[in-house]
């Protein structure tokens, strides 16, 4: 039986600070070298220091949006089924990580909100606003307007990277908007992805620590008081708060509040200019690895980073900064997680059998060709579609894989025959009555000409579709 993948759970702690920004990492409450307790009287030492300190900024968030109801199949047969639109709740969780009001959550928490309401530690309610979302990442800032002169407690960032298997974490939330909820657990894993593909480029820290529902966008705390991540989902095979918790690193909660505070709408990240895979105990043992772990370079894009670097094909990326590649999504996200114009150091294993240290240069992706946005209209199957053309830049926003190839990306679906015949944001349009697609160019151009049948092939995750309409 596979795991069942939960999103609300998680959870949320907060350090009261009234810092001027985001926090820095605060004087440890525990011992720096991680002893264990020495015997039963040191069991009985209480977390209270840690809570009392970071409930203050540990908020509850509601949102409310708007859902298409289908109704009854039946009235259907006479006309009479036509949706009906309702106003949908759901709860959360958020941390302050400024004094002014700017707080981060989840961004399945608010997806989609015509109403954002934050209610405070101190039970006072605030409609907020969205300064940015990231739905790769999962994270999304928002921002309350406070009365004048007031300062919030924070919770201070710790994104050094020096959290341990084995250290004690505590996830604090505010589920219900009734007052917060602690549990503690260990960190069971580093640098943990969900991805095998490494297309996510994520890389999570794993806890035990118990997630009730309504806890999404809360904090993981260590035992000094520091935000170190922010809890996104469960595993669980009962659908419960028993599982296996995911949180964001600090690292990536950082940049994105950062961007958003600088009034970015979109975070810029580097990408490797590289398709790589995992290196699996096949791979390794054919290229006489000791153990299955690094990232194998299987294709380069022309005159991207990873070439101008001296990477070649069939390379195994083993180290970026210093520590190990576990595999392509801890690659992506160690990448990711640097600045355009940083350097970072990578060690590669050649096709000799020797190492090498390489230096890439941290690069936005490209955007070429050039977007050409549009939304198409006339007696077409892509009536009422918004397309663009897929570059490198438009392929990382939305999570593609730019080496499948050039072609048209559908981004939006309104009233039309696009809507009528299922087509779906996200979809790759590859070829239309038997003509390539590699830009919307091409595709303004085939249907500028009408036809009696059309006969269109798109990709669909991963999968290729092609289907005939009639005009």
């Amino acid at each position: 039986m596979h795991a069942l993948r939960v999103l609300p759970p998680v959870l949320l702690a907060a350090l009261a600070l009234a810092a001027p920004s985001m926090g820095q990492a605060q004087p440890a409450f525990a011992q720096p070298n991680r002893a264990p307790p020495a015997d039963a009287m040191a069991m009985k030492s209480s977390f209270a220091p840690v809570v009392k300190r970071a409930a203050p900024a540990v908020v509850n968030i509601s949102s409310k949006r708007l859902v298409r109801q289908q109704t009854d199949p039946f009235w259907s047969m006479f006309g009479l089924g036509v949706p009906q639109e309702r106003l949908a709740a759901s709860l959360g969780s958020g941390v302050i990580v400024r004094p002014d009001g700017v707080i981060v959550t989840n961004n399945h928490v608010v997806e989609g909100a015509v109403e954002i309401t934050v209610a405070l530690s101190d039970r006072r309610e605030f409609p907020a606003k969205v300064l940015l979302a990231d739905p790769r990442r999962d994270l999304a800032v928002l921002k309350i307007d406070l009365p004048p002169g007031e300062r919030l407690p924070v919770l201070a960032m710790d994104d050094t990277g020096d959290a341990q298997v084995g250290d004690l974490v505590l996830a604090i939330g505010d589920p219900f908007g009734i007052g917060q909820t602690v549990t503690n657990g260990i960190i069971s894993a580093l640098n943990r992805t969900t991805d095998p593909t490494g297309e996510a480029g994520s890389a999570y820290i794993q806890t035990d620590a118990a997630i009730n529902p309504g806890n999404s966008g809360g904090a993981l705390v260590d035992m000094d008081g520091d935000l170190i991540g922010v809890n996104s989902f469960i595993l669980s095979r009962s659908g419960t708060s028993s599982g296996v918790g995911f949180a964001i690193p600090a690292a990536v909660v950082r940049r994105v509040v950062e961007t958003a505070v600088g009034g970015g709408h979109s975070v810029v990240r580097p990408w490797l200019g590289a398709r790589t895979q995992t290196v699996s105990p096949e791979i390794a043992k054919t290229l006489g690895l000791p153990a299955p772990q690094g990232a194998l370079v299987a294709d380069l894009w022309p005159g991207g980073p990873a070439a101008r670097a001296g990477l070649k094909q069939g390379d195994v990326i083993l180290q970026v900064d210093g520590r190990p590649v576990a595999d392509a999504a801890t690659l992506s996200y160690a990448i990711g997680n640097h600045r355009p114009g940083d350097q970072a150091p990578l060690l590669v294993r050649r096709s000799d059998g020797k190492d090498q240290t390489l230096t890439l240069h941290a690069e936005a992706p490209p955007a070429t060709p050039a977007r050409d946005e549009r939304t198409l209209a006339g007696r077409n199957p892509f009536d009422g579609a918004t397309v663009v053309n897929l570059s490198p830049a438009v392929a990382d926003e939305v999570g593609l894989d730019v080496f499948s190839g050039p072609g048209v990306l559908v981004t939006g679906v309104g009233r039309g025959l696009a809507m009528n015949i299922g087509l779906r944001p996200g979809d790759v349009i590859r070829e239309v009555n038997g003509v390539k697609i590699e830009a919307v160019r091409d595709l303004a151009g085939v249907i500028a000409t009408p036809q009696r049948a059309w006969k269109v092939t798109i990709q669909r995750g991963g999968q290729t579709v092609t289907a005939t309409f009639s005009a």
